[in-house]
């Protein structure tokens, strides 16, 4: 079919007879007049086009000529432009670090004025409190609740101290009075400490005598209590 379909297009296409492989244009060839009139309309139009790249041109080289210039100026004024931003960034740097020591100058001003603000309200407070006292002094008073209650306690305290010298005094005249046998020890009594020993009573624990464990030491912290494990069954 496609071999069918090919060589009917080809002896359709070869066939001279065949009307519809080709179409005929329409209009009509111009005369040497008119051919000559469209050739000095067209020769206007490029002198046209001349002129304005020559215009072009000129204007192109005025602007490279001056932008040479500038270029020329702007190398020379490289050099001072970057001494210029150096500046800058100096005087940046410093309006920066300026700016920063006076915001905690500002601060420490506030935090000065607090405090100030509150030693004067403290100084007014201990003004009035000592007002108060010497009215209360005068008044045959105490001072203060504050004074009262420490002038109890030193005097129990001073009650105290007469005390503890008074029963040290009298320890030390029932020392004096007593044997010069009598020995006196700070360690722990034991169970037949008050048993002669011609009586033979039996030691109250017979061979094995409890003994009392040491301190734990420091080197406990290092030890872990055991972890019981699961009894699987």
């Amino acid at each position: 079919m496609e071999r069918e379909m090919t060589e009917m297009l080809c002896r359709d296409l070869e066939t001279p007879n065949n009307m519809d492989r080709w179409r005929e244009l329409g209009g009509e060839d111009p005369d040497m007049d008119q051919l000559g009139a469209k050739r000095a309309v067209i020769e206007e139009r490029l002198n046209d086009k001349k002129e304005q790249l020559l215009e072009k041109e000129l204007v192109l080289e005025e602007v490279t000529s001056l932008s040479d210039k500038l270029r020329q100026q702007a190398a020379k004024g490289r050099g001072e432009t970057l001494s210029l931003a150096k500046k800058v960034n100096d005087f940046q740097s410093r309006i920066k670090t300026t700016t920063r020591t006076m915001m905690a100058t500002v601060s420490e001003l506030s935090m000065y004025q607090a405090t100030a603000m509150k030693l004067q309200q403290e100084k007014h407070d201990r003004e009035v409190e000592l007002e108060d006292a010497h009215w209360h002094m005068e008044h045959g008073e105490p001072p203060s609740d504050v004074a009262e209650q420490e002038w109890y306690r030193l005097q129990r305290e001073r009650l105290r101290r007469r005390e503890e010298a008074l029963e040290r005094a009298a320890q030390q005249e029932a020392g004096a009075a007593a044997p010069s046998q009598v020995t006196r020890t700070t360690a722990e009594p034991r169970p037949n400490a008050y048993i002669p020993d011609e009586l033979g009573i039996p030691k109250p624990y017979g061979a094995l005598a409890p003994f009392k464990p040491t301190e734990p030491g420091t080197t406990m912290r290092h030890i872990r209590n055991p972890v019981p494990k699961e009894i699987e069954i």
